[in-house]
């Protein structure tokens, strides 16, 4: 069973993915709520695995297989062409039923997109050496999520934008696991994201049609967060 039978059988899953959107649009998000446990289901599943679905880890040993074992960036091609897969079926998969179904399936694609982009992330980083039990490593994998605005997000918690640049001192700092500010940011900016997106696909959605822009536009996005992922976890020597 992979991640779009399991999250779509889980109504605990679908109904956070469903709270956090509504949050989301109105403004009202608080410490500990929808948002927040969204990310937190975002964050465990990807990184740590459930039931079926495999961990980050397990995921870049796999990877790592034959001649990549030697060749780290042949296994980070291997885990972003994989997740480019997944997430370009749950986008078309979505979009198919057109304008019908897709407020129904959108949640579920919204959690399933980030679950797999944060797995791809932690893959990645696992691959490149570092430790997915490391708190600024999994605070760094969140960030990762918001492509081109992670490093903003960073700052504001007093990391830079590449793992390892900041003093090792700074994770224990956080106050939550992982860091509130960068949970709150990651889950306002990413829902809303995906809900502007939802909005412009709704007009043009009809069968067929939303199947094919919602593949094309979560492939897009899963490559902006590769890009991001590769430039914040360089190799370690």
């Amino acid at each position: 069973m992979g991640i779009f039978g399991m999250l779509r059988r889980d109504d605990t899953a679908k109904a956070t993915a469903r709270r956090a959107m509504k949050e989301a649009r109105s403004g009202e998000t608080t410490d500990g709520g929808a948002v927040q446990r969204l990310i937190d289901a975002i964050r465990d599943i990807g990184l740590d695995g459930k039931l079926t679905y495999s961990s980050a880890q397990e995921f870049a040993r796999k990877a790592q297989r034959g001649r990549a074992r030697k060749h780290p960036e042949k296994a980070v091609r291997r885990i972003i062409r994989s997740h480019r897969r997944g997430v370009t079926a749950g986008g078309f998969l979505t979009g198919l039923g057109g304008v019908i179904t897709l407020p129904i399936l959108l949640p579920t694609n919204v959690m399933e997109f980030y679950v797999q982009a944060t797995r791809m992330v932690g893959a990645i980083a696992a691959v490149r050496g570092y430790d997915l039990d490391d708190e600024e490593v999994r605070v760094r994998v969140l960030a990762a999520l918001l492509a081109e605005e992670s490093g903003d997000v960073l700052s504001s918690v007093g990391l830079g934008p590449v793992a390892g640049a900041a003093a090792r001192g700074v994770a224990g700092r956080f106050t939550n696991s992982p860091a509130s500010a960068v949970v709150n940011a990651v889950g306002n900016r990413m829902v809303k994201r995906f809900a502007l997106r939802s909005a412009r696909l709704f007009g043009k959605a009809i069968p067929g049609l939303g199947g094919v822009l919602g593949a094309i536009s979560d492939s897009r996005q899963l490559n902006r967060i590769a890009k991001t992922a590769k430039a914040s976890f360089p190799q370690v020597a």
